[in-house]
């Protein structure tokens, strides 16, 4: 069992339930080959943490930008809770020294291992919520990831091809695309999606990836591509 109080004294954390931040770290693969493992996986966790860091994130943006607009406040929120950007957090801050896994995740560092982290992050973030309630995580982000948005503004990346496609979609022809799933395949622990992107229920094109968010915008770049909305 890894050690978690390095990781406390690290981040300022003080978890009353270690079983919570232990089980935050969890990956479904590290039962399979664990089964009499005392804890379950972390994806319930994750479900409970993407909520709250989207209530954290959108309270900030709101109380921050009180004279920006509700699409510009949704694109940086995209951008501070994207896969991307919590994998680089979850990085920087050692997550990959805490991770249970399976002996074949251990030895993925792709793009699997990127939405892993991610998926941790919320897990991490779900847990504190259970064990402290909402202000520490609170703190918790705007000490780690909310300090981020200086940083994304100046560098415009918030302008995701996701946000860009809907711009240009509403802009041009007053549609608003619709994204749907059209398959998924692999272990639950490595699926991938295919995402289709619609407009008027028309379908423009597909995308693929390890997360619906990652297939999305994948299916964005190629729509912008194909409708030459790239400029």
């Amino acid at each position: 069992m890894k050690n978690l109080d390095l990781f406390e004294k690290k981040l300022g954390l003080s978890f009353k339930n270690k079983d919570l931040l232990i089980q935050a770290f969890v990956h479904r693969s590290y039962l399979n080959e664990n089964p009499e493992f005392n804890l379950d996986q972390n994806e319930r966790l994750e479900f409970l943490g993407d909520a709250v860091l989207e209530l954290v994130v959108t309270e900030f943006l709101y109380k921050e930008y009180p004279e920006k607009a509700e699409g510009e406040l949704t694109n940086w929120r995209a951008a501070l809770v994207n896969a991307k950007m919590l994998t680089s957090v979850a990085e920087e801050l050692g997550f990959n020294d805490f991770l249970l896994l399976s002996r074949g995740e251990t030895k993925e560092l792709g793009k699997a291992r990127q939405y892993i982290l991610a998926n941790t992050f919320e897990a991490l973030v779900g847990a504190m919520y259970l064990d402290s309630g909402y202000q520490i995580c609170d703190t918790f982000l705007k000490n780690y990831l909310l300090k981020k948005l200086p940083q994304i503004i100046t560098s415009g990346s918030y302008k995701d091809a996701k946000s860009h496609f809907q711009e240009q979609a509403q802009d041009k022809d007053g549609i608003t695309p619709v994204y749907k799933i059209t398959k998924e395949w692999g272990p639950d622990h490595k699926k991938k999606f295919t995402v289709g992107v619609y407009l008027n229920q028309n379908l423009v094109t597909e995308g693929e990836g390890y997360s619906k968010q990652e297939a999305e915008e994948q299916a964005a770049k190629k729509a912008l591509e194909i409708k030459k909305w790239n400029n």
